[in-house]
């Protein structure tokens, strides 16, 4: 069996998620039907909006059901973008984090070309911490321009953790909504919608041990978000379309039971990480960790997270050595067309081009062990050095001449 080191990207589903799923596939109904079996796919769905708005600290009528995490980020940008411009046409401005995971960043980016958005890049340290200073000058300069905040609760890539509550806070006294990627977060932080000070918030089911193709998003009772798609009506009128009743119930179950053992888990996932920082940064000296330092303060990284360069060698070609070794990681980098392209987030961050295409990231969740930790001890010294052997812009061809030495 392979060591799965890549949660932050999918986590396998949970006993009682899967439970709920295999349960629910087995009957039949449409939640808008009025006969018996849509009515009881109706209460399924009820039931698993209380519950998810219980594990997020929120009221049941401010969850929204989508595909993923994906469309939550669109329609809360997108539809706070609309509402908010609608209501005043100056509000064209967004002001946006510089890290932010795609979903988002393309969207900001898609109403900059389309929409006539106006963008700007809130600046991020070399943790990836996010500048209040950048967002009170903004704020500060003129608010009455500005349609949206949006910074990610914890991002992907490094696992830094935001100062969100701070944040909101800063744009509250502005009258300016602001947006939260949660999704890294939820389930793995200790969090609550109702006091973040968020006006939308993003969360999906399969990074805590729910099914893929479920999401939500949170959204304020006084928030007014204009549709990105129309139809039935559904939620609220707010996002339409027929609701997978077996994917919510499984991804109420999985955050029901992701939130009941979080301390545990978090702090177990944490001792984890600590191990494997530890371990990489003694047996491969060149390695760098990225984000918060190590020992940092508590909170302020993921608990599962653990984010490298290597310097001389190309991410992709770790990545590929390690899967040879059974170990999967993944480089939290865009690559399109056999291209490798840097991190986002890393450049960001300060990093050259060069240093970005060394990364790596090693993401812990509730089946990571001991063992698995020492897997990675045991194949990354050697794996390290044949993809360094390849060099920069390594390929699969540059990597067989270095030599895997798996058989």
């Amino acid at each position: 069996m392979p060591v799965y080191l890549d949660h932050a990207a999918t986590t396998p589903i949970s006993a009682p998620a899967l439970a709920a799923l295999t349960l629910e596939l087995s009957r039949s109904g449409n939640p808008s039907s009025l006969h018996g079996s849509g009515r009881r796919a109706r209460r399924t769905v009820e039931d698993a909006r209380e519950i998810l708005a219980r594990a997020a600290g929120a009221h049941p009528s401010e969850v929204i059901f989508t595909s993923g995490g994906t469309e939550a980020d669109n329609l809360a940008v997108k539809g706070l973008f609309w509402a908010r411009r609608d209501e005043n046409p100056r509000r064209t401005r967004i002001l946006c984090s510089t890290i932010e995971h795609p979903a988002v960043q393309d969207t900001v980016e898609w109403l900059e070309r389309h929409e006539g958005a106006r963008v700007t890049w809130l600046p991020v340290d070399a943790r990836g911490v996010v500048s209040l200073e950048a967002l009170r000058t903004e704020l500060q300069a003129d608010s009455g321009s500005v349609a949206l905040v949006t910074v990610m609760w914890a991002n992907n890539e490094v696992g830094t953790v935001q100062r969100i509550p701070e944040i909101t806070g800063i744009a509250a006294a502005h009258g300016v909504p602001v947006h939260s990627d949660a999704v890294q977060a939820f389930g793995s932080l200790p969090l609550s919608f109702a006091d973040s000070g968020l006006a939308t918030m993003a969360v999906s089911a399969h990074k805590i041990g729910g099914p893929v193709g479920v999401g939500a998003l949170f959204v304020g009772r006084s928030v007014a978000l204009t549709p990105v798609q129309h139809g039935g009506g559904q939620e609220r009128d707010v996002r339409s379309g027929t609701l997978d009743s077996a994917g919510i119930s499984s991804f109420a179950a999985a955050a029901d039971d992701a939130v009941a053992h979080l301390p545990v888990e978090a702090a177990r996932l944490a001792a984890l990480r600590d191990r494997l920082i530890e371990g990489v940064l003694r047996e491969v000296p060149d390695a760098v960790l990225r984000g918060v330092s190590h020992p940092g303060p508590v909170g302020a990284r993921l608990p599962g997270n653990a984010h490298f360069t290597f310097p001389g060698c190309e991410g992709d070609s770790l990545l590929f050595l390690l899967d040879l070794a059974g170990i999967e990681s993944s480089t939290g980098s865009a690559c399109t067309a056999g291209v490798p392209r840097p991190s986002h987030v890393l450049l960001a961050m300060g990093l050259s081009e060069e240093e970005a295409r060394g990364a790596q990231r090693f993401s812990l969740g509730h089946t990571s062990t001991p063992g698995d930790v020492d897997a990675v001890m045991a194949a990354l010294p050697g794996a390290y050095g044949r993809a360094r052997a390849a060099g920069m812009a390594g390929t699969a061809s540059s990597i067989r001449t270095a030599g895997t030495g798996f058989s």
